[in-house]
């Protein structure tokens, strides 16, 4: 899944600590605001706007903040902010693929930001459909491992509509098809599992090898990207051992 389970434990790991949280719960309520503006506020009927409400909760994001910002995307409550989606490309250091998919009520402010990190890491902007291509959107949902063995997540996840199971260290790490996402994570709560995580990502249809020094720069890289306050979601295509993973310091 070129990185995308070992890089979220690494996250997870080193935590959101306070002083990022205020900046996770921003993200979350500009994705909030614009899922509801875009397909309403009835999270049994839009699919994006259900699943970052999940997200949200599993961020520990008070209620009161959630309902609040689907009232203002449906124009419920407050002015709309006006929020645009941009999707940026390019490549990293080693050429590793990297897709970034922005909310930004500035694009100015935004397209100046993204190309000066790609710069200082050592990367290149591309034009539009540049890196798309390489990369198709799919499901990643994360059991605890206490109460089920591998061989019993994997039969439940299989007949849930998942397409496989791995070992992702503490949790098991299941991947679904971006159609069949929010049936299988339905499935599996009303099965009685509770969902540590669950997300829609992009995954790279190819992989490039990185390491030493490159990989640690496309960590970093990622890292910066993710730390803008625009950025939803950086995504890339590298295949990084787990040593080079595990000596990255940020």
């Amino acid at each position: 899944m070129s990185g995308h389970s070992k890089w979220s434990t690494i996250k997870r790991k080193k935590g959101a600590a306070d002083s990022k949280r205020g900046a996770i719960f921003s993200k979350l309520i500009k994705e909030i605001t614009v899922a509801a503006r875009e397909g309403g506020g009835d999270l049994d009927s839009n699919m994006r706007l259900k699943t970052v409400v999940d997200k949200a909760k599993h961020n520990n994001m008070p209620a009161d903040n959630i309902d609040r910002a689907i009232k203002r995307g449906t124009g419920a409550d407050m002015a709309i902010e006006q929020w645009e989606q941009i999707t940026y490309e390019g490549y990293g250091p080693g050429g590793v693929a990297i897709l970034v998919e922005t909310l930004t009520d500035n694009k100015n402010r935004t397209a100046a930001d993204i190309r000066h990190i790609f710069t200082r890491a050592g990367g290149k902007l591309g034009g539009s459909g540049s890196v798309a291509f390489k990369f198709e959107r799919k499901g990643f949902i994360q059991v605890g491992k206490d109460d089920f063995t591998e061989e019993q997540i994997f039969e439940k996840a299989i007949e849930a509509g998942a397409n496989d199971v791995d070992d992702g260290g503490d949790m098991w790490d299941i991947y679904t098809g971006y159609t069949d996402f929010n049936a299988v994570k339905t499935w599996l709560e009303k099965a009685g599992i509770s969902l540590a995580n669950s997300e829609l990502y992009m995954e790279p249809s190819t992989t490039v090898k990185v390491s030493g020094k490159e990989a640690q720069q496309v960590l970093k890289m990622i890292e910066m990207l993710e730390d803008n306050d625009d950025v939803q979601n950086a995504w890339a295509n590298f295949d990084i051992d787990e040593s080079d993973m595990d000596a990255y310091e940020g």
